[in-house]
């Protein structure tokens, strides 16, 4: 292929008769290929110059500047992610101690409540004991008093109640003797 495009060229510049040239085709007639040829290299000649000298360096400038672009936001893209990463880490890491701090507090908080509840316990354990031993002194005096009280009743239903039954009264100092004597052996039983 390479070949044939040379030799057809060739043919046609050296060739004189040409089928469209009678036809009133200047492009054909071989009179004229020299200026055409010269005016082919010139306009090509110009446009290689317009190309190589303002747009292809317009071009190249703006792929290098494009490249550089991408290439410093690549990197900061990298810087970016890296720092992402490192606050991260540290968001992490002050998630996990305040996470420990919690659980320390709640440690501590429950301690002292369990302390103050122990402590409240214990005072009310001991105001519990005072007004069950003020109760019991209360018991102990009531039934000491009651006693007397009871020595009292108990002569006073014997001498009406012997007295019902006999006719006569008996001798106040008898029936009191009586009673205490009767008391002495059964108070512990009662008390």
């Amino acid at each position: 292929m390479r070949l044939k495009v040379p030799f057809i060229i060739f043919i046609f510049c050296f060739e004189t008769y040409l089928f469209a040239a009678e036809a009133g085709m200047p492009q054909l007639d071989a009179k004229y290929w020299l200026s055409q040829s010269f005016w082919l290299i010139l306009i090509f000649f110009i446009l290689y110059l317009a190309l190589s000298r303002f747009f292809i360096p317009k071009i190249k400038n703006n792929l290098d500047d494009r490249e550089k672009k991408i290439k410093d936001n690549l990197n900061e893209a990298k810087t970016f992610s890296e720092l992402a990463e490192k606050k991260n880490l540290d968001y992490e890491n002050q998630i996990l101690n305040a996470k420990k701090e919690v659980v320390k507090i709640i440690t501590e908080s429950k301690k002292q409540l369990d302390k103050s509840i122990n402590q409240k316990k214990q005072q009310f354990e001991i105001e519990i004991e005072k007004e069950v031993e003020k109760a019991e002194e209360e018991i102990l005096n009531l039934k000491k008093n009651s006693l007397g009280s009871i020595h009292n009743i108990a002569e006073e239903i014997s001498a009406k109640v012997i007295e019902n039954i006999t006719g006569e009264k008996l001798n106040e100092s008898s029936i009191k003797a009586s009673v205490a004597e009767i008391s002495k052996k059964k108070i512990d039983k009662y008390l």
